[in-house]
């Protein structure tokens, strides 16, 4: 860049002017000299403070891309507060979180003496585990609810009219309701680590945590969704007896007396509007024999999904699998389909609690945590469902 300076701080001589004035030429050349020199150190200041800035501008991005290869980095950034809050107290305690740690986890609402709630990304990893154990949560409503249970109406009747003649007189019809009632239940369990587990930096002490915890509690709400009796636990779909039910025939004639047959009832037993959302509910070893049923032409009532990661379906709708349903005998359910999504409900009050305990197991060195969570499940429609249940003798 070139810079152009103003010379009014030197003037030229004349014929006329005093001979003995030289001095004041002298002092315009270092007065422009001064300033000469003034802008130029300004001038180099400006360059400096240019590469300055170019090079903190590369450390930031040299940064950015060191976390963004880091395991886990993603293009969300830095691990979040709340995370690392955590870990800090999975491994150390409550006593070791800094103050803005401390005030990014949250005590449940419910809970008093130390429990502390997980943080949203430490819950989402469990939830998300949940669903790959507890089959029932993909295909069921799932709400989050702040108090103890929920209550929705329920139309239990509807207004009926009939045909009348010009002057005939009208009846009278009302619509009735009532209250379909969800109460929440919790479960509970602890896992004991060992504290040279949790001191060792280099361990991913969450995930653990968070698998077990998947694992157990994955394996105690899918079984209560599906056969609970609803006494300190969720109500199941297969324990409701209000949930309709299509008979099989003899059970020594299933599945080897028209079997397809018996799937084809099962499937039209439901409303067109469920049916068309329905999906199958069966456990492995009722799989491997519907998977060996065939029409009147001979073909496979059982297809597999058309891409990768699809479920298989039958008579077009998708097929899951529920290990707890029942295996295929007599006085057995071992089949259901519907529309989960309408006709089961799944509430969540508390996702997950813990609590840690340094004490109670410190001569054995080991630290309990303690878990627990509050879920609540119940069949809202029956309609939405049927059961498929093999009669024992042949009179039923």
């Amino acid at each position: 860049m070139t810079k152009h300076f103003p010379m009014s701080a030197l003037e030229t001589k004349s014929a006329t002017d005093d001979p003995q004035d030289e001095g004041g030429v002298e002092k315009a050349l270092a007065d422009l000299t001064s300033e000469f020199k003034a802008r130029s150190d300004a001038l180099a200041l400006e360059v400096k403070g240019a590469k300055d800035e170019a090079k903190a501008a590369k450390d930031r991005a040299d940064a950015l891309e060191l976390r963004l290869n880091r395991p886990g980095g993603g293009a969300g950034g830095e691990t979040p507060i709340e995370a690392k809050a955590f870990g800090v107290y999975l491994r150390k305690g409550r006593d070791f979180l800094a103050d803005d740690e401390s005030k990014s986890l949250r005590i449940a609402d419910d809970v008093a003496g130390g429990y502390l709630r997980a943080p949203d990304d430490f819950v989402g990893e469990v939830l998300k585990q949940l669903v790959e154990f507890s089959p029932v949560r993909q295909v069921a409503r799932v709400t989050q609810i702040g108090v103890s249970g929920a209550r929705m109406p329920k139309r239990t009747g509807t207004p009926t009219a009939r045909w009348v003649d010009e002057t005939e007189d009208r009846s009278e019809t009302e619509m009735a309701y009532g209250q379909v009632l969800i109460p929440t239940h919790e479960a509970a369990c602890f896992i004991d680590v060992s504290q040279q587990l949790l001191e060792d930096a280099a361990f991913n002490v969450d995930a653990e945590v968070a698998q077990d915890l998947a694992e157990e509690f994955a394996r105690l709400e899918a079984d209560a969704f599906v056969l609970g009796n609803g006494l300190k636990k969720p109500m199941g779909f297969m324990a409701d007896a209000e949930v309709p039910f299509v008979r099989t025939g003899h059970a020594s004639n299933f599945p080897t007396s028209h079997p397809g047959d018996v799937l084809v009832d099962v499937f039209y037993g439901l409303k067109s509007a469920y049916a068309r959302n329905g999906t199958w509910g069966m456990n492995r070893r009722t799989m491997a024999v519907v998977r060996k049923m065939k029409d009147g032409q001979g073909q496979y009532l059982w297809q597999e999904g058309l891409a990768a990661g699809q479920p298989p379906t039958l008579l077009g709708r998708p097929v899951v699998e529920m290990p707890e349903m029942d295996d295929i005998g007599a006085g057995k359910e071992p089949i259901v389909f519907g529309d989960f999504n309408a006709g089961y409900r799944v509430i969540d009050r508390v996702a997950l609690a813990l609590l840690r305990d340094p004490y109670t197991q410190a001569t054995k060195g080991l630290v309990r945590m303690h878990a627990r969570r509050r879920t609540g499940g119940a069949v809202v429609k029956p309609e939405a469902l049927v059961k498929l249940r093999v009669e024992a003798n042949p009179g039923g």
